[in-house]
């Protein structure tokens, strides 16, 4: 199985062309017609990540970040992207990074995301999802909950004391999504990263809002599509080694990653 087969299983479950204009999903690095040995997925291709690859055997990554998400005019060991990109093509490791069209995909990350958070009767479309909690809790109490259920800290912006039963979110830096969360009934909203004028405007909405990081907003989406590519290659009957990766983001020593 090629790059390019992976590519076209990964693009059935996410496909490439509902990405933004402003993103860069797709096959990054590699040649398409290189032969996968086996895959390992992460929110991010860092170095660390590369290394966990190499440890596996892994030749192609699965991301969700995409690299050069700006323009890039060079590749040297001088920057971050340019030590990256080099390693990948020293390694022989192809990159493909589902984006933005994985975040709005039925079953991608705010799918991923909704059910980490056990919502219950979830709607919406796009980027953002509404559901509703297993039981009613005041925010204080939700703010440990959500915690606990994405192991990760979170700041509550609002009081505290506010009983909740619909709570909607969109994950990685979706704090400006808030209003259509509102409009279909939320009465707390969670997001990864939340800018200072979209916490005023939802505190202003009687909105509570729960900021959770993006890492731990995202990384159960990126694992999720780990699962459905192992369920399509199950479908065909085709043995290839799936992972995930055990890197915790950024600069985290990475041991080898975890087999789907």
């Amino acid at each position: 199985m090629t790059i390019r087969d992976i590519y076209r299983l990964l693009d059935a479950v996410a496909p490439f062309e509902t990405q933004e204009d402003f993103d860069n999903s797709g096959l990054l690095v590699g040649d398409p017609e290189q032969e996968v040995t086996s895959v390992l997925f992460a929110l991010d291709a860092t170095e660390a990540v590369i290394r966990e690859a190499e440890a596996l055997g892994a030749n192609l990554i699965v991301t969700h970040h995409p690299l050069m998400f700006e323009a890039i005019r060079r590749v040297t060991a001088e920057t971050y992207e340019g030590r990256v990109i080099s390693h990948l093509i020293r390694s022989g490791i192809g990159l493909i990074a589902s984006h933005t069209c994985l975040d709005r995909a039925p079953g991608g990350i705010n799918d991923a995301l909704a059910e980490c958070c056990a919502l219950l009767d979830v709607e919406g479309e796009g980027f953002v999802r509404v559901g509703t909690l297993p039981e009613p809790m005041r925010a204080g109490e939700l703010k440990e909950y959500l915690a606990a259920a994405l192991n990760t800290e979170v700041r509550l912006m609002g009081d505290p004391e506010k009983r909740i039963s619909r709570l909607g979110l969109c994950s990685g830096a979706g704090g400006g999504e808030w209003e259509e969360a509102l409009a279909l009934g939320a009465e707390g909203f969670l997001s990864g990263e939340v800018r200072h004028h979209h916490a005023l405007a939802m505190a202003d909405a009687g909105l509570s809002c729960f900021e959770c990081g993006h890492f731990a907003t995202e990384q159960p989406g990126i694992f999720a599509l780990a699962d459905a590519l192992q369920s399509a290659l199950n479908q065909v009957q085709y043995k290839l080694g799936i992972y995930k990766s055990a890197a915790g983001g950024y600069a985290s020593p990475a041991g080898p990653g975890q087999a789907v």
